[in-house]
């Protein structure tokens, strides 16, 4: 009897040394967390193991007390340590048998490369007996998936180019075959800044406690803060349907800290009112060191809307390339507000921009001019005039560095919102 997708636990075990070790990432596993989402099945546990015949055992049978699908990624290879099927056939009481069209594959692939075909290249094409192949369109292991006493085992290569496709094209229509009722999840993502994650879950937390579907989760992101909602429906429509009644309490409360949604980053968010508006950008920048430009010329499209930029790192730089009077460095220092003001006035006139950002800081490790590591301040001009912020940041040097260019492009986002 087929059961509802939302019933359905699954887990994904990861098989290599490899991984444990620290050589690679496990991609593998963030990817099929993410599709099985898609499709609305719920991911409970991530595994990675050795290449490790009664490890990998053990984690089977733990496995089995727990889920209605197991995914294995890697192990399936020619070398004695691909040991994934093997100690699966194993487990289940099955016997290993060659795939005669896996095995044609295999020998095509040497014929045509002029290669000697080793004995232990037959073993790529063994599968576990009674299970679904899983054709490999880009390598020579293939995939496979057999179910045994209502428990879906789901068997792919390693090499994400090898298994990426092959989840796409087989194991989601695989997926897909076994349920009556269908689900999809659906996610948005809303981006803030200018206020801290701690501060964004307290004001949120009666919403947070009491969640269900949608669910709502605070998401940890570098220098600003972030809130994913999901919601399992039958449909793209009812899903964000569901999603539209949260998202408007959470704006009702936090707003006005909201600056974009799902892929968007201040950078891009800023990019795009520039361009609505049809107004160019300039930066100036010491501590920063060129990183909001990066940001921005990063983007397609952003010759259309970034004038150039000037990156005064030395007391020399903003006096004799900038343009920064001599007298305002010698009587503030080069970390000031007024110091800032300048570098964004000059940086204005000089690319003959709509608006400049400026920033001038301390990133550390040490104090700059009796200022504590953290300080920065930044400029924003227009030909309405100047103004200078304050911040005082913590963290590491890029840390600092990285927030402190996320203010200013905040700053500049926050004046556009009000033209």
């Amino acid at each position: 009897m087929k059961r509802g997708v939302g019933n359905v636990k699954a887990e994904i075990i990861a098989v290599g040394t490899e991984l444990l070790l620290g050589q690679i990432s496990n991609t593998n596993a963030q990817y099929l967390s993410k599709r099985l989402a898609e499709l609305g099945i719920d991911v409970y546990f991530h595994t990675v193991v050795g290449d490790n015949s009664n490890r990998l055992k053990q984690v089977i049978l733990n496995a089995q007390e727990r889920s209605d699908i197991i995914l294995f990624t890697g192990g399936l290879g020619p070398t004695k340590d691909d040991l994934t099927k093997e100690t699966i056939a194993s487990v289940l009481g099955k016997t290993l048998v060659e795939h005669q069209p896996s095995m044609e594959n295999i020998e095509r692939f040497f014929k045509q490369r002029g290669m000697e075909m080793t004995a232990n290249n037959r073993k790529q094409a063994h599968v576990v007996e009674g299970s679904t192949v899983l054709p490999n369109d880009h390598g020579m292991a293939p995939g496979m998936a057999i179910l045994v006493e209502n428990i879906h085992y789901l068997l792919f290569p390693g090499p994400p180019r090898e298994l990426i496709p092959m989840f796409d094209h087989y194991a989601i229509p695989y997926l897909q075959s076994l349920y009556q009722e269908q689900f999809i999840v659906h996610s948005k993502v809303l981006r803030f800044f200018g206020i801290g994650e701690s501060l964004l879950e307290e004001k949120l937390m009666d919403l947070i406690d009491r969640q269900s579907n949608p669910t709502i989760a605070p998401l940890a992101n570098e220098a600003e803060a972030t809130i994913r909602l999901t919601a399992k429906a039958k449909s793209l429509a009812e899903a964000n349907q569901m999603i539209v009644g949260v998202e408007a309490e959470i704006e009702s409360r936090v707003g006005q800290f909201i600056y974009g949604y799902n892929d968007d980053s201040l950078a891009s968010v800023v990019s795009r009112l520039l361009r609505e508006k049809a107004l160019t950008l300039t930066v100036a920048e010491s501590c920063t060191g060129g990183l909001i430009s990066q940001m921005l010329t990063s983007l397609p499209g952003s010759s259309e809307i970034f004038a150039g930029g000037i990156v005064s790192y030395s007391s020399h730089a903003k006096i004799n390339v900038l343009g920064v009077p001599s007298d305002i460095i010698a009587e503030t220092g080069t970390v000031s507000g007024e110091t800032a003001k300048a570098m964004a006035t000059e940086a204005l006139n000089q690319f003959e921009a709509d608006v400049a950002v400026s920033v001038t800081g301390v990133a550390g490790p040490d104090p700059t001019e009796n200022k504590p590591v953290g300080t920065v301040f930044i400029g924003l001009a227009t030909e309405q005039g100047c103004q200078s912020f304050s911040l005082q940041l913590s963290g590491s040097r890029p840390n600092i560095q990285l927030r402190a260019a996320k203010y200013a492009l905040f700053h500049v986002y926050q004046w556009l919102n009000r033209l």
